[in-house]
């Protein structure tokens, strides 16, 4: 289930005249018998709500006062968000000749035309205060007090991610909740103004419109809506019409395939990036130990510590967190059996709270290697909301290939990936448009699809990734990647296969060997070639051009390169 939570609005959404009727009353007790959850947002105080409706009892949650006041209905707690404004701003109201004034908690409100009174008084007295209105209410509070707000700490009460929750609204004040929820929806009766923001315009007006939407959240979970549902849809990259190609983390069923140096990890990390900047939660299962410095992340296991499925289902429970599994520990036969497990506790964890939005499977065929066959992973429905990285097609478990909607193809070999892709599902082939794709680009393609695969350059990453640190800083490299001191006569043959190794036998080799690598460009180039830094090959390479210094001085320098980016803490 996506979408677990409707937050909705009082006066002019399921009340009409200040009251809701029986329909209305009905609809919302039938969305709760559904599994899910009802949120009140409305800008009235409690005792005057209390007066005008008597089910609070089916909201979860009431975010009263415009945003600055919360109350709890089961256990009929109240907690106030923010402070109230000084009596002697009432005061000044008051000596204007504001009328009606009422005053609750936090907000002071009055209606049109005293906003200009408001506006004086809250100079007058040199405070920080707002003033929303609402189809005529003027309402003053204090800044950054909005329903958007409130609505926000209501949901993180409740274990609830906004990117699960669906708002519905009329008025001015209702734009900054909306904005928030995964799904926006307004009644026929809103504002033209809140109708134009909105993803959804619903026909029905008041709670007949809050009737009609409650109605398609149990039909189909809005998956008939989805091609309106697409503003938080994450970047992948632009086509070459200028178009661009994004991809709905929870709708999301894509195989991300290509040669060694093709640009997979460019896409993973811009995914993570951009779900992290999004604020969607999700999950990397991660055999190498290659995302430990992701920003906002738990990370369960290590070289030395295998994650158990209990403490990652306890971790993936906790509200809005993201979660990196390191499956270091993890033997290699015993990885696919793991997976198996840990994808059944993700599926129910998601039943339950709808997170992670997204999972995403680094070096997918460790974990569901072509010779497998999972058995929680059976239809292309159990993949929805998963991003699966590999090297090929043909290396991953037939059944979840079949599964898959989507292939992003990267590096040497397009229309042999698209084949593989294609021969899990049993359909031809189609012709790739290049046959070698250049850093950057990506080839994107969905079964299903009239259209051929699209050339799509990829979105630029934020921030650069310390891609495979712990493998390059203290892992083994294969002999063909290592890095050799031979010396000018080549009389040495000392093996480095990874960087902590170099540096150390760096300062340990004369320096006529050392020279006679720097001299040549050997070591920029080794990491270039099988490091794969262009940053750091950057910097050695000028050090190597700089006669200035001598084999003291570079050694050093290149040791504390090498440090910063591989083994200092994140």
């Amino acid at each position: 289930m996506r979408y677990l939570v409707l937050c909705c609005d009082y006066d002019g959404t399921i009340a009409h005249n200040g009251r809701v009727d029986a329909p209305t009353i009905a609809a919302l007790e039938k969305l709760r018998e559904s599994g899910r959850r009802l949120v009140m947002v409305t800008g009235r105080r409690m005792d005057d709500l209390q007066t005008v409706f008597e089910r609070l009892d089916l909201f979860e949650c009431i975010v009263a006062e415009n945003g600055a006041v919360l109350y709890f209905p089961a256990r009929r707690e109240e907690r106030v968000l923010a402070e109230a404004p000084p009596a002697r701003f009432v005061d000044a109201l008051r000596a204007r000749g504001v009328q009606p004034l009422e005053l609750g908690r936090c907000i002071v409100a009055t209606w049109e035309p005293h906003q200009e009174a408001a506006l004086q008084a809250i100079h007058e007295c040199g405070l920080d205060l707002q003033v929303i209105f609402n189809k005529g209410a003027v309402m003053i509070l204090p800044a950054g007090v909005t329903k958007g707000s409130g609505l926000e700490a209501a949901l993180n009460e409740l274990n609830i991610s906004m990117h699960n929750a669906v708002g519905v609204g009329d008025a001015e004040n209702d734009h900054a909740f909306l904005r928030i929820c995964e799904c926006s929806a307004a009644v026929a009766n809103a504002l033209p103004a809140v109708k134009e923001k909105v993803d959804i315009q619903l026909d029905g007006d008041h709670g007949a419109g809050v009737a009609q939407l409650i109605e398609e959240m149990i039909a189909d979970d809005l998956a008939s809506r989805e091609a309106a549902l697409v503003r938080h849809d994450i970047l992948l990259g632009v086509d070459e019409r200028g178009e661009a190609v994004r991809l709905s983390p929870w709708r999301v069923s894509a195989l991300v395939v290509g040669t060694s140096g093709g640009g997979k990890s460019t896409v993973a990390v811009g995914l993570v990036e951009r779900l992290l900047a999004a604020g969607y939660c999700f999950c990397v299962i991660d055999p190498e130990g290659d995302y430990d410095n992701v920003e906002s992340t738990l990370v369960l296991g290590g070289p030395n510590h295998a994650p158990t499925p209990d403490e990652c289902e306890q971790a993936l429970r906790r509200a809005n967190g993201n979660l990196v599994i390191n499956l270091l520990a993890v033997k290699f036969k015993d990885r696919p059996a793991f997976f198996n497990s840990l994808f059944a506790r993700i599926r129910d964890v998601r039943a339950n709270t709808g997170r992670p939005h997204c999972l995403i499977v680094d070096e997918a065929h460790h974990v569901l290697p072509a010779n497998s066959r999972p058995v929680d992973i059976a239809s292309p429905e159990q993949l929805e909301g998963v991003v699966l990285i590999s090297v090929a097609p043909s290396q991953v478990a037939a059944p979840v290939v079949k599964s898959v909607a989507t292939l992003v193809a990267l590096g040497e070999k397009p229309q042999e990936m698209l084949e593989e892709f294609t021969r899990s599902n049993g359909v031809a082939a189609p012709a790739s448009p290049v046959a070698t794709l250049a850093p950057g680009d990506a080839l994107v393609w969905s079964r299903g699809e009239s259209q051929p695969p699209r050339l799509v350059r990829l979105e630029p990453n934020r921030t650069e990734r310390r891609r495979h640190l712990r493998k390059y800083a203290e892992g083994s490299l294969p002999e063909d990647r290592s890095f050799y001191f031979r010396g000018p006569e080549g009389k040495l043959n000392l093996r480095a296969h990874n960087l902590i190794l170099f540096a150390d036998l760096a300062d340990g080799v004369d320096d006529d060997t050392w020279v006679h690598h720097v001299r040549r460009g050997e070591i920029s180039r080794w990491l270039r070639t099988a490091i794969k830094d262009e940053t750091l090959a950057d910097q050695v390479a000028r050090i190597e051009h700089d006669d200035n210094l001598d084999p003291v001085a570079s050694r050093r320098r290149v040791r504390e390169l090498i440090e910063e980016r591989y083994t200092l803490p994140g």
